[in-house]
């Protein structure tokens, strides 16, 4: 996502309230624009098809049906997602792209094939419902482990553009088709749903091909051994299932969720606080986009390439001490813009309830939420730090702590009463959020030290070549 901040820092260069709009503006809507038209698409569907006389059952079981795809699907491909990036990386740094796109039609296929084979196996045998039903949820499932695998990389052309664009053409077809298709009921619901992801797929699949050479094959280097980088894979699952966690959890349990459909579960009390929640992520990602994703990459780039070209050494901690300058300033500026944005919707959070016509009860739920979603912005800030310093140990610490912690303190939470709940998941976030500031800025208070040290153990496992070799 560099790449993207870095298009998006040339509107703040105006130095005009225009261009400062403009880049806030696109940097929210690209982190988290997408996950917001998704839902939002989702929700239209759901209001329209209800104004329309659809059956309020059917209706409950088509976004009931959603969320779970797009919970699954992100678990599923949360395996791929970073060890693919990375090894598309690493070919860019040894400017092997003739390969790229034969490996990335590889990725597809897998991520593809194991969504449908898993898709298959729980049609067989946890779901009892119509085949129509069965097969439209094995497709929105691999359509969507696609999507995902595909957003990375288009994420990585710096065409920040275009995702935005996929996804909002992407999500339109997907409303209009689905109430084309609404006389047919939750199938037809279904079926509008599957078009739109296949054509979003499609459409970033488009903007992927044209950028590096087409050797007409797939490819599987990205699964050989010396490419893999397997601490990667757990990451990225521990990361999904961790944020997905707490939810899993109320939907599973008797006690705070309802049957929808076949095994899908549904939790009113705490799905739609935690949705409200996620609104508010949208600020401090931005500002995250704009600076830990630009502003220190930038000084992380100026000093790896200090160490790489023998500069001096105090030229070398000069650049050192910018970069963890623009850690700290970029997490700081993260709490005051999100702590901004929750007493903001905190003073709001009364009324907007009212005007959602939702029970009184759930504002204390979505007051906790506001603080966990907060929250989990730094998180993600602390660990991008960690990527870029290849402190993959550190990364697989944060997000297994994360999942650990938010499963355990959710189910404590619902042990423990209503009063409790929402907890689990904002102590959760908090905490990891501090155990990786902790990681990482251990990491950071000896840069040089730990840079020259990994340095040195690379070129030492380097062999020497002979005079004739060399």
């Amino acid at each position: 996502m560099a790449g993207i901040g870095f298009e998006l820092r040339k509107y703040l260069n105006d130095d005009t309230f225009t261009g400062s709009m403009k880049a806030y503006g696109f940097a929210g809507l690209i982190s988290a624009g997408p996950w917001v038209l998704s839902i939002v698409g989702v929700m239209l569907i759901g209001i329209v098809a209800v104004s329309f006389a659809l059956v309020d059952e059917q209706v409950r079981q088509f976004t009931t049906s959603v969320t779970w795809l797009m919970g699954a699907s992100l678990i599923l491909t949360g395996f791929l997602q970073l060890m693919f990036t990375r090894f598309v990386a690493d070919r860019h740094f040894e400017r092997e792209f003739d390969i790229i796109n034969a490996n990335f039609f590889g990725a597809l296929l897998l991520a593809i094939g194991a969504s449908a084979v898993l898709g298959i196996v729980l049609a067989l045998t946890l779901f009892d419902e119509s085949l129509a039903y069965e097969v439209l949820m094995i497709g929105n499932f691999s359509a969507l482990s696609a999507v995902w695998i595909a957003v990375i990389f288009v994420a990585g052309l710096r065409r920040f553009k275009i995702i935005l664009w996929t996804f909002g053409i992407g999500y339109t077809v997907t409303v209009l088709l689905s109430l084309l298709f609404m006389s047919a009921g939750l199938e037809g619901l279904l079926l509008g749903l599957f078009i739109g992801h296949v054509t979003l797929a499609f459409l970033m699949v488009g903007a992927i091909v044209p950028e590096y050479p087409v050797v007409g094959k797939v490819r599987w280097d990205f699964l050989s051994l010396p490419k893999i980088h397997p601490m990667l894979i757990w990451v990225g699952f521990f990361y999904n299932l961790g944020i997905w966690s707490d939810k899993i959890i109320f939907w599973l349990h008797p006690d705070t969720s309802e049957f929808v459909i076949g095994p899908l579960r549904t939790s009113l009390i705490y799905d739609l606080p935690i949705f409200l929640a996620y609104i508010s992520i949208i600020p401090g990602m931005a500002v995250f986009l704009l600076t830990i994703e630009t502003e220190f990459a930038e000084a992380y780039e100026g000093f790896f390439a200090a160490v790489r070209g023998n500069a001096s050494l105090q030229e070398i901690e000069l650049l050192g001490n910018a970069m963890v300058v623009a850690v700290r300033e970029g997490l700081f500026q993260i709490v005051r813009v999100q702590g901004i944005t929750i007493l903001l919707l905190y003073v709001l959070g009364p009324s907007i309830v009212k005007w959602l016509e939702l029970p009184d009860k759930f504002v204390h739920l979505y007051y906790v939420d506001l603080v966990g979603v907060g929250a989990q912005v730094l998180m993600l800030a602390v660990l991008n730090v960690a990527f870029y310093l290849d402190k993959l140990k550190e990364a697989l610490v944060i997000t297994a702590f994360m999942f650990v912690t938010n499963a355990l303190f959710t189910w404590l939470s619902i042990q423990w009463g209503p009063v409790y709940f929402g907890y689990g998941f904002g102590v959760s976030m908090a905490l990891t959020a501090l155990v990786g500031v902790v990681l990482v800025g251990r990491e950071l208070d000896s840069i040089e030290f730990h840079t020259f040290m990994r340095e040195r153990k690379i070129r030492s496992t380097v062999p020497e070549l002979s005079g004739e070799e060399a």
